[in-house]
């Protein structure tokens, strides 16, 4: 007789033939090709270099500095009540639901069923003699199991931590539509002064021109002037009530702007008053920049931030294609009722009654490559990830120095304006005390006139210009974003199937309050996921 092979000898002879099978399933030449770019070697350009580096990075509510509490109440009523940022928070709620729902992968899972139903039973022309032939009787089945994934090879660690990761890139994309609201309003509501500014210009030139008007009238009266004079004298007084209709117009269209900024309709914003921020901004705050630029920029940009934390996405993506290559075991277990006959509980005695339990094996033999074109895709996912990750740093460097650029332009040109509004205005009131004296003609006058309108006009926009190019700075260097720690770390953005333990979801980013955009609907779904780990 012969002897019996151990079982353990058995199980594990199974198990290693399974394991070299499965080396069919090879992963070829596939792998990632894009590797992303490291700050501290780019070349952040003259601009930067030469720009102050005493400052500190921006404050969540920068828009304080413009010290309007009016401008500060309209972008709160804007973060409370903009439609597209609300979609922009609901699409950070589908994205962590999901993560949960990839998380669900890695626990144990139960399942039931009951069926219960009242059955006649066909007649012996097709079962032939038997208790059922021709019988109602109760049917009933009742079934309880339990399975659970090994996940020997991380394969449902890394889906579920590949959609947290997503989750977070959505969380970051919500900063970067807050930031972009923010700027807006602020852009808008700058606009807004500026016009007044120019309303107040040229309500002082026209009331000049009347006076020049009735200047010219006392003069054709008193026989030393003419009719032409009179007319010069008149001929701009229709543009300059143009001008000051148009401006009337531009800023009730930037009430109605702000009003729709804030997902409010037209009528709300009937009650804007005057803003009372200056157009004059002290240069320190435009010129300075953080001493740790770029370095610390990958940590402060909402744009960079998602765009690392989708590589890291995609990366866990190729581990998940990677593991697929290996056998899955899943352990399984199942009890249950059967009943055809007897009463209608007769399913849950036990003479009725049946379980199961055991391991299942799957594993990949012959798939037509899909495996690898799998993989592929992932690597390819991966690597339009790092594209975007690298454009994004680029990117962000390019606004820094476009505003550091823009801004020096704009002080060189305030200083120029300023020299040519005292060279008008002097120009101007010596024409009109020569008009006066009868020393000049009407002519002269009218010139100088619309040159000192134009070089007010110049004044006002430029100063307006510059505080739009300091939101443009302060967007450009994250608007307030506080950490870098918000980003994912380095290690976490490199495809390491079976090297890199999946970050706990405990120590996401989403559940700091202190950023507005996180509402308690996701760091309570962040939480839960957790939870669930």
């Amino acid at each position: 007789m012969q002897s019996r092979i151990p079982k353990g000898i058995t199980a594990t002879a199974i198990f290693s033939i399974l394991i070299v099978i499965a080396g069919c399933a090879s992963f070829g030449n596939v792998a990632p090709q894009a590797s992303s770019i490291e700050s501290s070697v780019l070349d952040v350009g003259e601009a930067i270099r030469t720009a102050k580096a005493d400052a500190q990075w921006p404050t969540v509510d920068w828009w304080r500095a413009y010290n309007d509490p009016q401008l500060t109440e309209w972008i709160e009523a804007a973060l409370a009540g903009s439609p597209g940022l609300a979609i922009a928070q609901a699409r950070v709620r589908v994205a962590m639901s999901m993560a949960a729902v990839a998380n669900a992968a890695v626990a144990p899972q139960m399942t039931g069923s009951l069926s219960i139903q009242r059955q006649k039973w066909a007649d012996n022309l097709y079962y032939g003699p038997g208790p059922l032939a021709g019988e109602q009787s109760w049917n009933n089945i009742g079934t309880l199991g339990l399975s659970y994934h090994l996940d020997i090879w991380d394969k449902d660690k890394n889906s579920a931590q590949s959609a947290l990761d997503a989750a977070h890139a959505r969380a970051a994309d919500v900063r970067t539509a807050q930031l972009e609201l923010q700027g807006n309003v602020v852009r808008s509501y700058i606009a807004m002064s500026m016009n007044y500014a120019l309303l107040d210009i040229a309500r002082q030139t026209l009331l000049q021109q009347q006076q020049m008007v009735n200047l010219a009238k006392r003069r054709l009266k008193g026989g030393i002037g003419t009719e032409l004079e009179v007319s010069q004298a008149e001929t701009p007084l229709p543009e300059y009530q143009r001008q000051i209709h148009s401006l009337d117009e531009k800023i009730l269209l930037g009430r109605h702007q702000l009003a729709a900024l804030a997902g409010k309709a037209p009528g709300a914003g009937d009650s804007i008053a005057r803003p009372t921020l200056s157009l004059v901004i002290p240069t320190a705050l435009l010129s300075t920049l953080p001493s740790t630029l770029p370095a610390d920029l990958i940590g402060h940009r909402p744009d960079v931030v998602a765009a690392r934390w989708m590589v890291a996405a995609q990366a866990r993506g190729i581990d998940v294609a990677k593991a697929s290559f290996y056998p899955d075991i899943d352990l399984l277990a199942s009890i249950g009722g059967y009943a055809a006959m007897g009463p209608l509980f007769q399913f849950l005695k036990n003479p009725s009654q049946s379980w199961s339990a055991g391991p299942a094996l799957s594993l990949p033999i012959f798939d037509g490559a899909r495996l690898r074109s799998e993989l592929g895709a992932a690597s390819a996912g991966y690597d339009a990830a790092v594209e975007n990750y690298n454009q994004a740093i680029v990117g962000a460097l390019k606004d820094v120095s476009d505003q550091v650029v823009l801004i020096r332009s704009l002080s060189t040109q305030a200083e120029d304006a300023n020299r040519s509004v005292a060279v008008a205005r002097k120009n101007y009131e010596l024409l009109r005390k020569g008009y006066q004296s009868g020393l000049t003609d009407y002519l002269n006058v009218l010139i100088s006139q619309t040159q000192l309108l134009r070089a007010q006009e110049g004044v006002a926009k430029i100063q307006a210009e510059q505080l739009v190019a300091h939101a443009g700075l302060v967007a450009a260097l994250g608007g307030g974003l506080d950490s870098a720690a918000d980003g994912p770390q380095p290690s976490e953005m490199l495809p390491e199937h079976g090297n890199r333990k999946p970050k706990a979801a405990a120590a996401t980013p989403l559940a700091n309050t202190s950023h507005p955009v996180v509402g308690a609907a996701v760091v309570e779904t962040a939480a839960e996921t957790a939870a669930t780990e």
